[in-house]
């Protein structure tokens, strides 16, 4: 089989499709991944075929900013993230993205929640699509604006907006909201701490563990961990616990000051190579770091920056899995959340129940053999 994954060019938006993608690939099918061309290196490293068309995040996210007359396109705001995801993004990537699926011929497109050239590419060729989320539904406030701006791009091409054939659903039912129900063909989706090319998901690192103190993983991910931010809650946690610190995709060692010989400061890595001897996550809540810690039965302690990570840190703290510290958000209130998390085990407890809901939901291998059942 063909199948074609469609993303916003964003790590947080990618890198949960991975381990689809791989079971897919493993399987013996023919997968390629519709995004922009800087990713090219993550995914030749997988063997998976990339089709760059599209321009870069800061390109989408100026655009989005006049499409809806802001100056700041980051902030949490429904119309902002429409123009971001389903106006910006149409506008200057369906028409490359149509023609480099024409030439792949998909079986099957698999489309990413917030992604939304997948699904007019699919509706452009006839070809059946299935919606892969990262998290907790997102609220109808949202997704009503994304279609709504999306809606008019198709009907500017003659196109009707479909409902996916299939929902791909990587959230355990414990971090679901009390009033969620099922959407449309929903099939469980097992997620995963992303892991590099080269390691497995078990894979250990050289880190030391039962030492006299915690240790906590400080990471805000790929685009939120300004350093700025960072140091504050580094000089407000080294008193309390043994820290591991990610720098981002842009900063260095230096560009968070002197005096942090006592902190392990890493560059980009896989999270599951991370959280190995780890007792606490403190993270700005995105959907894959919040679902690969909860999957390995580790407390967070969640500090939202922007966009979905509120989800995330509501999930948290309702399913008491962690403490969500809301904005804003000073390096004493975190560092209160960090010992509150790690004095109370009922917050690993809880964590140890979701991994166990997770660890019995479908492997993205049994995923992918059920997908090609049905499309055979």
């Amino acid at each position: 089989m063909r199948i074609l994954f469609s993303s916003t060019p964003q790590h947080g938006h990618l890198l949960p499709v991975f381990p689809l993608a791989r079971a897919f690939r493993d399987r013996g099918d023919e997968v390629a991944v519709i995004t922009s061309a800087s990713f090219g290196p993550l995914f030749a490293a997988e063997g998976i075929t990339l089709l760059p068309v599209g321009p870069e995040i800061p390109v989408l996210l100026a655009e989005a900013a006049r499409l809806a007359g802001v100056d700041d396109p980051t902030v949490p705001d429904p119309a902002v993230a429409a123009e971001l995801f389903a106006g910006a993004r149409i506008d200057l990537t369906a028409d490359e993205a149509v023609a480099a699926a024409r030439e792949f011929g998909p079986d099957l497109i698999v489309a990413e929640a917030t992604d939304y050239v997948g699904p007019l590419v699919a509706a452009t060729l006839n070809v059946p699509y299935a919606k892969l989320a990262f998290g907790p539904l997102i609220p109808a406030q949202f997704t009503n604006a994304f279609d709504a701006v999306a809606e008019r791009r198709y009907k500017a091409r003659d196109l009707t907006m479909t409902a996916p054939t299939w929902y791909l659903d990587p959230c355990p039912e414990a971090l679901q909201s009390p009033d969620w129900q099922a959407p449309e063909g929903r099939l469980p989706l097992r997620p995963e701490a992303h892991r590099g090319a080269e390691t497995s998901d078990n894979s250990a690192t050289t880190r030391a563990t039962g030492g006299p103190r915690p240790k906590v993983l400080l990471s805000f991910g790929t685009h939120f961990a300004a350093p700025q931010v960072l140091r504050p809650i580094i000089d407000a946690l080294a008193p309390k616990a043994d820290l591991v610190v990610t720098l981002g995709l842009t900063a260095t060692a230096a560009d968070y000051g002197d005096e942090l010989d006592h902190v392990e400061l890493v560059g980009f890595t896989p999270l599951t190579e991370l959280l190995d001897g780890i007792d606490l996550v403190v993270t700005h809540g995105g959907a894959g770091t919040t679902l690969g810690t909860l999957s390995r039965g580790l407390p967070l302690v969640v500090v939202p920056q922007g966009a979905d990570q509120f989800i995330q840190a509501g999930a948290v703290a309702d399913s008491r899995t962690g403490v969500a510290v809301m904005p804003p958000a000073s390096a004493d209130a975190v560092a209160e959340a960090v010992t509150e998390v790690l004095d109370n085990a009922a917050y690993r407890t809880h964590a140890q129940g979701v991994a166990e809901q997770i660890s019995a939901m479908p492997s993205p291998r049994e995923v992918a053999d059920q997908l090609a059942a049905i499309l055979i």
